[in-house]
């Protein structure tokens, strides 16, 4: 189900699992999310409670390996731990596709660490191609 501004406080801790932030830097992710015609989170409940969250966008800068633009772009997904291996990422990603189809995109991709094997699998196992791996540097000048 795409998810609004009023589940802000239930999806908050799901978005604290996928990227190891405060409760109110989630908010204010999330927030960005629902103010933006270019994004989309989407929203997984199962026992009363939201268990699973994906947040997608529209990028319309290069997106390694895809040839049009904007490309549908899964910016993070993540499942509770006890609620994993049964679809439900797969059904996030699915409604991320479909949002971004509405779009107007003919492609949708996505990234992970170069560490992050689990991931990968992931990513693999519902469909998605690997185009590409770098590493990325920077220093202070």
């Amino acid at each position: 189900m795409i998810a609004n501004k009023k589940m802000i406080d239930d999806l908050a801790p799901l978005i604290v699992q996928l990227w190891e932030t405060t409760i109110e830097e989630a908010k204010g992710i999330l927030t960005e999310y629902f103010e933006s015609e270019e994004r989309a989170v989407f929203a997984q409940e199962a026992g009363g409670k939201y268990v699973g969250l994906a947040l997608c966008s529209l990028r319309h800068d290069y997106v390694e390996g895809c040839d049009n633009s904007p490309v549908g772009y899964l910016e993070g997904i993540v499942v509770d731990k006890q609620f994993r291996k049964n679809g439900i990422a797969n059904i996030l990603c699915k409604e991320c596709e479909e949002w971004a189809k509405t779009k107007g995109c003919s492609e949708f991709a996505s990234d992970c660490e170069l560490d992050n094997t689990e991931s990968l699998k992931f990513h693999l196992s519902i469909g998605f191609e690997e185009e590409n791996r770098i590493i990325c540097f920077k220093k202070m000048i």
